[in-house]
């Protein structure tokens, strides 16, 4: 009997000793070999697990372009039994299976939130232009009515992502991101860049790579979304502040062909006492195809060298040689941004990611094996994109950039085409080399890259003045380059406007805080490219009205539609009396959204959001793609459907009878009353309405238990002090707001210049906190005067300062205000 028990305790033993010999206990995490594979799970906090796969006895070390974050101090507790090697912290517990490597989440309580599918990771040999490599496969289970957002900016018109097939290759219109945000409160980020097919169904939810030396994804837990978000920015890096006029409302055109023209819109805007900070450049300042992108103005037209044999070469493709413009009023790049800065307006200029053969900086570029060669924008013109991955060609980029452009007064960058283009797409195009590899291997990193080298650039060459960049495509980090995007080169149709609401919606739940679209949409084909179409104009307003609503509010088309405010008509009509007061209505926002952006920077915060970020125990709202919050308060609806126009076969717009008011259905979610933001009419949460609107009103509700600043009326965003702000309480709940307060522009506030106000409103006594002032800039008002009007149905109409209220003198030491 006895002989029996030691030979079981020495099998025991044995089997013991041989398990032992097939982990690696790390200090926050665990190695193991299972599957052919060697694993590694470690925790970068308590609740941020890295997972990284590579072929058994294989050793690669990998140096994420995204991740920032190195891993902090996290206790993990450590245990095991035969089946499974368990790792813990306070929020997260981990399991993976010894015998089939899967690995499944679960939060502090033992709920299951994400499990790595048992025998779901698949390596097969690649030939990487030379290289070997794999294509990478991970599959993971979800549960059966899991919602799930993320993916980027998809043109699907779907903010659910769940029995979705999305090739993941960034292009034109759609920002690919391999990052999934679930409404059980984590995300994954499988952290891969070359094309990835994304496949969701019944049986399972996998990444698929292209080519990979490993498989490497990071599990973010949350909690809720905020939660998430926050994760995602600890692990890819803050968004800094914007300056605050980057928040007025921007004017482009698809382009303005000389300073003159340019400098008139601006003209034109301050003498109709329209409301504008921004003026874009667009392309072919640079002049002709082959001298694509200089980086300099060599365009006669902007150098008053209209006539010069040697410049007249370089006017752009299609100009009339031969035209005569006349004497120029002004004559030179410098006369026309010092004309724009005299003006107390700022400007932004297109500059694209790859050179025409004339150019410089082609030559510099090709010297240092840093052109990628395929065919791209524009076609048959030699044009080639550079190499944004290898360092020295991100420092010459900056540098001509400096010398020519920056060091001229230039405000902010738009950052064109950094898919890149990709025309006539082969797949041996993406065997070209880069400082990194394939171009497969890093081709969805192509925009972080790009504006990697701009931020940091200009960072390092000043602190006076923040950087802003607008570019066309993006990937999971960039927030951290103040870079925004937009939906890219969208056609002018209502079905393309509704759709733009879901991506710019799953773009946000990636954790990227900063995106437009064109307003208006950038094709207008479907009405004949005539901007006196009457049914444009009703699509353009639309448009235009939720474009207040965006973080950044810019008006944009393509030749030869020109979408200035007069192009739509003069005061009284009702196109141009719409835009004008939204255009006002944005300004009037101002000290609502920069707060919100400072807690975008200083909290991880979002101004896009989606509804299921406020209101998760509704589960009408968890795949609503018609509303959103924009910051914590206000309700958004825009209207995506034709009330008041129609078109015939050949696409002539014609006027329906306007006095009869058309409605549009509005959900109110659950858990809250609701203001309408323009009457100030009480309504219960948990209904879908009817909505009257007339053209000039979109449906906007704030949220019951609201502080809004409500800020001075302005023709630029800084012409006013905010010295008598109206502050509005919307009753029903407990409400917070944090008034934040800087110099405007440059990076002060990173050492702590700039101060803050909170206000704290108490629901049940009707009083209004508002705290000490904390912190201090140059220029802060010592004094000021606060219009405090509690809201409801008599206040009067919300674009316009409502009536009553109690006016406060504010002196920096705390007050109450009851109402």
């Amino acid at each position: 009997m006895s002989k029996k028990i030691s030979i079981s305790l020495l099998l025991l033993c044995l089997g013991l000793f041989s398990q032992a010999q097939s982990y690696q206990k790390m200090p926050q995490g665990v190695k193991t070999t299972v599957q052919g594979m060697d694993v590694e799970v470690a925790f970068y906090s308590p609740s941020i697990v890295r997972v990284y796969k590579t072929p058994e006895g294989s050793s690669y070390d990998k140096k994420s372009l995204v991740v920032m974050k190195e891993p902090e101090e996290t206790f993990v507790e450590f245990a095991m039994n035969k089946e499974y090697i368990r790792l813990k912290s306070d929020a997260l517990q981990v399991e993976v299976n010894s015998s089939t490597g899967g690995i499944n989440f679960y939060d502090a309580t033992g709920r299951v939130l994400l499990k790595d599918k048992d025998y779901g990771t698949q390596f097969t040999p690649f030939d990487d232009a030379g290289t070997f490599s794999y294509n990478v496969r991970q599959a993971f289970l979800l549960d059966k009515d899991e919602v799930i957002y993320g993916l980027g900016q998809q043109q699907t018109g779907k903010v659910n992502q769940r029995n979705q097939k999305l090739f993941l290759r960034n292009k034109n219109m759609s920002i690919c991101i391999p990052f999934i945000h679930s409404v059980k409160g984590y995300g994954l980020y499988w952290d891969n860049y070359s094309p990835t097919m994304f496949t969701d169904n019944p049986q399972e939810m996998s990444f698929d790579s292209e080519v990979g030396d490993c498989a490497d994804y990071y599990f973010i837990y949350g909690s809720n979304a905020d939660g998430v978000i926050a994760g995602v920015r600890d692990l890819t890096g803050q968004a800094p502040l914007y300056p605050l006029w980057t928040l007025g409302f921007w004017q482009c055109r698809e382009r303005y062909k000389s300073p003159d023209e340019l400098c008139e819109v601006v003209d034109e805007y301050r003498d109709r006492k329209v409301p504008l900070d921004g003026i874009i450049q667009d392309w072919q300042y640079w002049g002709c195809d082959s001298n694509w992108n200089s980086m300099k103005f060599q365009n006669p037209r902007y150098i008053n060298k209209m006539g010069d044999k040697e410049y007249m070469k370089y006017l752009p493709n299609g100009e009339n040689p031969d035209a005569r413009y006349g004497t120029p009023r002004i004559k030179s790049p410098q006369e026309m941004i010092d004309y724009i800065h005299k003006r107390n307006a700022h400007i932004m200029i297109s500059v694209w990611a790859s050179f025409g053969p004339w150019t410089e900086m082609y030559h510099k570029m090709d010297s240092l094996n840093a052109l990628l060669h395929f065919e791209t924008w524009p076609p048959k013109a030699g044009v080639k994109p550079y190499d944004p991955f290898n360092p020295v060609a991100r420092s010459i980029y900056w540098n001509e950039m400096k010398k020519n452009i920056f060091d001229l007064g230039m405000d902010g960058w738009w950052l064109d085409s950094t898919e890149p283009d990709h025309l006539e797409i082969q797949d041996k195009d993406f065997d070209t080399k880069t400082y990194l590899g394939s171009f497969r291997r890093v081709h969805n990193a192509f925009p972080l890259m790009s504006n990697k080298g701009v931020y940091e650039h200009q960072r390092a060459t000043t602190s006076d003045k923040r950087v802003f960049l607008l570019t066309r495509s993006s990937f999971l980090g960039q927030q951290r380059y103040a870079s925004h995007s937009w939906s890219g080169d969208v056609v002018s149709t209502w079905e393309v406007m509704r759709k733009q609401l879901a991506a710019g919606l799953n773009y946000s739940l990636c954790g990227i805080p900063y995106w437009n679209t064109d307003l208006g949409g950038f094709f207008a084909w479907k009405y004949n490219n005539d901007v006196n179409n009457i049914a444009y104009h009703e699509l353009h307003v639309r448009w235009y009205q939720w474009g207040a609503f965006q973080p950044i509010m810019r008006s944009h088309n393509s030749s030869p539609v020109a979408v200035e405010i007069y192009q739509f008509g003069d005061k009284g009509d009702w196109a141009y009396d719409a835009l004008e007061k939204y255009t006002h209505l944005r300004y009037r926002l101002l000290p609502y959204l920069y707060s919100t952006t400072w807690e975008v920077t200083n909290k991880a915060g979002s101004i896009i959001r989606p509804l299921v970020m406020d209101f998760p125990k509704d589960k009408k709202v968890l795949d609503m793609d018609t509303e959103y919050m924009f910051g914590r308060s206000f309700l958004v609806r825009p209207v995506t459907d034709s009330l008041y126009t129609w078109q015939d076969k050949k696409q002539n717009g014609y006027q329906k009878n306007m006095r009869k008011i058309e409605k549009t259905d509005v959900y109110l979610p659950e858990g809250s009353n609701w203001f309408d933001f323009w009457t100030g009419a009480k309504l219960a949460g948990g209904q879908t309405i009817q909505r009257e609107v007339p053209i000039d009103i979109m449906p906007v509700y704030i949220r019951a238990g609201s502080i809004i600043p409500w800020g001075p009326a302005v023709q630029y965003a800084t012409e006013k002090s905010w010295d008598d702000l109206e502050i509005r309480v919307y009753p029903g709940a407990n409400a917070t707001f944090i008034l934040y307060e800087d110099e405007n522009d440059n990076y002060n506030y990173e050492k702590g210049v700039y101060s803050t106000i909170t206000f704290r409103w108490d629901d049940s006594n009707r009083t209004l906190h508002i705290s000490d002032r904390e912190g201090r800039y140059p220029g802060m008002l010592e004094k000021r005067k606060f219009k405090v009007v509690l809201v409801n149905h008599r206040s009067g109409e919300g674009d316009k300062p409502l009536k009553g209220g109690k006016m406060v003198n504010y002196t920096g030491t705390a007050i109450e205000v009851k109402l």
